[in-house]
C-alpha cells in the first residue's frame, strides 16, 4: 500500500518548468520529496489522516528559484556586520555615513561597508577627497567597496596598517595616484586592495560564530526571494565550514555549490589555488557540494581591467591600443582547468571581456579533444564576439549571465565612457539561446543590490530596468520570452550547477522546492513581473519563509 503524503498544494496555476509536462493542478510531496504531480484528483488519492493541504486559490507555484552566481556570505555579512551605502550617494553623503558609523565604534575599530558608485572613483583618486574620509572616520581605519565589489577606497589609517605607502604599492591591481603629490589616494582597483583586506583580517575580521551568522543571513535573504538553491562564486575555508555547520545542524535550507578560488584578485581570502582546492572535501554535507573552482581570468570594463578582442576606447593613461590582459596565458588556464577536471571538478570562469571569453572557448576546445568533459561556465560574458556564440553548444559551456548589473543605469553609462557604442551590444541571451547554449541565471549579489530572480527575469524579458531607476533598453533584439527567462532561472541554473537530478523543475522524485507567489507573474505584462510577491518558500518540503 502506497504511504499516504505529508503534504499535498494545489494552486490555480502550478508552472513545473518540466518541458513534458509544464503545467500541473496539484502536487504531494511525502519526505521531503515530489511523489506525484497532475491532475488534481490523482494527487487527492494520496490523501490521508495526517495529510496537509495548501489550498492557494489564486496564487502561483514555481519551482524554487535558482540562483548561478551570488556571494551569499558576503551579502549576510554585510547586512549584519557592515555600514551598507547606495551606490546612489554622493560623496558628502558618504562621508555622513561614515562619520555616523564611526560615532558608535571603538577608536581603533575599523567601518567596513559599500557600495560606492564606480563613476564615483575619478572624484575619490585624490589626497583630498582621502583625508575627507580620514575627517568623517576620526583616525579609524576605513575600506569601502565599489558597485562591482572588485575596487576599494580605503582612507590614510587603513592604508598605513596595510602597509601601501609611496614606496611600497602593491603588486598586483592598480593603486591609484594623486596627480599633485604622487601618494597613494586610497583608490585601490582589483588585487591591489587585498592588502587592505588582509589588514582588517589581521585586526580579528569575522569570528566563527559571525561567518555561521553571515551565510545563514545570507540564505535567509535568498529564501525570502524564493531561491533555495544558488552557487557561491568564492568561497574561503571560513565559508565553507560555515555552511557544512549549518548543514550539519539541519540548519541550511538551500542547495549550495560552493566554488573554489583558484587565484583571488579580489577577496584576499586564504588559502587559494591548489591548498584550497584540496581540502574542499572536509566540507562536503548533503546540501553543500563543494564541486566547483572559481577563476578571474580578468576584471572589470570600467577600470580597464577586462580583457577585449577590440581595444578600449583612448586615454591619456592606457593610449589607442589598449585591450586589457587576462590573468592567465592559455597555458596557465589549460593547465588548471585540466587539474581540475581530473579531480571530477567543474569550473566557474570570470569573463566581462570578449577576449577573456575567447580564451576559455579555445582551452575549453583542447580540453574536449582531450576527452574531458568537465563543467565550464562563463561568469558575465556580457561581451561576446559574433563568431564565438556558437562555440557554446558546441564545446558544452555554460553561459552564466547576471541581468541583474547591465540595466540602463550607471554601469552601462561607465560601460559606454570605456567602450563608446560596443557599450550598447552587450548580454547577447538571444542569440546563445537560439544557437543552443545553456544560459543560467545569476544576481552576482551583493553586487546587485538585492538577488531577487523576478529582476533578472523581468530585464531579460523587457531589456530595460525593472526598478525604473533609468530610461531606455538595451539591444532589445535580445530579449527573451518569460518562459525562457522562468527557465533560466530554475532548470538551467540548476542543471549548470550540477544539481539538475535534485531541483530547478517540480517533478517526482525531486527534491519538494517551490515558490508560492501571489500571482502567475510571467502570465501577465512583462512590465509587471517583478510586482509578483513572494507569499512563500519551501525547501525539501519545509516551509523556509512566510511573508508577513
Amino acid at each position: 500500500m502506497t504511504a499516504p503524503a505529508e503534504l499535498i498544494v494545489i494552486a490555480a496555476a502550478i508552472r513545473t518548468v518540466d518541458p513534458a509536462h509544464p503545467t500541473a493542478e496539484a502536487f504531494a510531496v511525502r519526505d521531503g520529496r515530489i511523489a506525484a504531480i497532475g491532475d488534481r484528483a490523482e494527487v487527492e488519492a494520496l490523501r490521508g489522516p495526517g495529510t496537509r493541504v495548501l489550498e492557494l486559490g489564486g496564487a502561483a507555484v514555481y519551482p524554487g528559484f535558482a540562483d548561478v552566481h551570488n556571494h551569499h556570505a558576503l551579502a549576510g555579512r554585510t547586512d549584519l556586520f557592515e555600514l551598507t551605502l547606495s551606490p546612489t550617494l554622493r560623496l558628502d553623503e558618504i562621508l555622513d555615513r561614515v562619520h555616523e558609523k564611526a560615532a558608535t565604534l571603538p577608536a581603533d575599530a575599523w567601518i567596513i561597508g559599500g557600495a560606492i558608485a564606480s563613476t564615483m572613483l575619478p572624484t575619490l583618486a585624490n589626497t583630498v577627497s582621502r583625508q575627507r574620509l580620514d575627517e568623517a572616520a576620526g583616525g579609524r581605519p576605513v575600506m569601502l567597496v565599489e558597485d562591482s565589489r572588485h575596487n576599494r577606497w580605503a582612507n590614510t589609517r587603513a592604508l598605513e596598517l596595510a602597509g601601501i605607502r609611496t614606496d611600497a604599492i602593491p603588486t598586483g591591481g592598480i593603486t591609484l595616484l594623486d596627480e599633485q603629490d604622487g601618494t597613494p589616494t586610497g583608490v585601490l582597483l582589483e588585487a591591489a586592495g587585498i592588502p587592505v583586506q588582509e589588514a582588517y583580517d589581521r585586526s580579528g575580521g569575522l569570528s566563527a560564530v559571525q561567518h555561521r551568522a553571515a551565510s545563514a543571513r545570507g540564505v535567509q535573504l535568498a529564501n525570502s526571494y524564493g531561491i533555495t538553491a544558488f552557487q557561491d562564486a568564492g568561497v574561503s575555508t571560513d565559508i565553507l565550514g560555515a555552511l557544512a555547520a549549518l548543514d550539519g545542524d539541519g540548519a541550511l535550507d538551500a542547495w549550495v555549490v560552493s566554488s573554489l578560488l583558484v587565484n583571488d584578485e579580489i577577496f584576499g581570502f586564504d588559502p587559494v589555488g591548489s591548498a584550497l582546492i584540496a581540502r574542499g572535501e572536509e566540507f562536503r554535507t548533503a546540501h553543500h557540494r563543494p564541486d566547483f573552482v572559481k577563476i578571474f581570468l580578468d576584471g572589470v570594463p570600467p577600470a580597464r581591467t577586462a580583457s577585449f578582442l577590440a581595444p578600449y576606447l583612448a586615454d591619456a593613461a592606457h593610449g589607442a591600443h589598449f585591450h586589457g590582459e587576462t590573468t592567465m596565458t592559455f597555458d596557465e588556464l589549460h593547465g588548471w582547468l585540466r587539474q581540475v577536471a581530473e579531480r571530477g571538478l567543474g569550473a566557474k570562469v570570470h569573463c566581462t571581456g570578449d577576449g577573456s571569453a575567447r580564451l576559455v572557448l579555445d582551452v575549453a576546445e583542447q580540453l574536449r579533444a582531450e576527452g574531458f568533459t568537465t563543467p565550464i561556465q562563463i561568469a558575465h560574458g556580457q561581451f561576446l564576439a559574433d563568431s564565438d556564440i556558437p562555440r557554446f553548444a558546441a564545446l558544452d559551456v555554460t553561459a552564466d549571465i547576471s541581468p541583474f548589473i547591465w540595466f540602463p543605469g550607471i554601469i552601462p553609462q561607465m560601460l559606454a565612457e570605456v567602450l563608446g557604442d560596443r557599450a550598447e551590444h552587450s548580454q547577447p541571451n538571444r542569440a546563445l539561446i537560439d544557437a543552443g547554449a545553456l544560459v543560467a541565471g545569476g544576481s552576482d549579489w551583493p553586487v546587485s543590490e538585492s538577488p531577487n530572480p523576478l529582476e533578472g527575469i523581468q530585464g531579460l524579458v523587457t531589456r530595460a530596468d525593472p526598478l525604473r531607476r533609468a530610461p531606455g533598453t538595451l539591444w532589445p533584439e535580445q530579449a527573451i520570452t518569460a518562459e525562457e527567462a522562468l527557465q533560466v532561472f530554475t532548470r538551467n541554473a540548476a542543471v549548470a550547477m550540477g544539481l539538475g537530478a535534485e531541483t530547478g523543475s517540480l517533478e517526482v522524485g525531486k527534491s519538494a522546492d517551490f515558490v508560492v507567489l501571489d500571482r502567475d507573474a510571467i502570465a501577465g505584462p512583462a512590465e509587471e513581473i517583478i510586482d509578483a510577491r513572494v507569499l512563500s518558500t519551501w525547501f525539501a518540503g519545509r516551509e523556509v519563509y512566510a511573508a508577513e
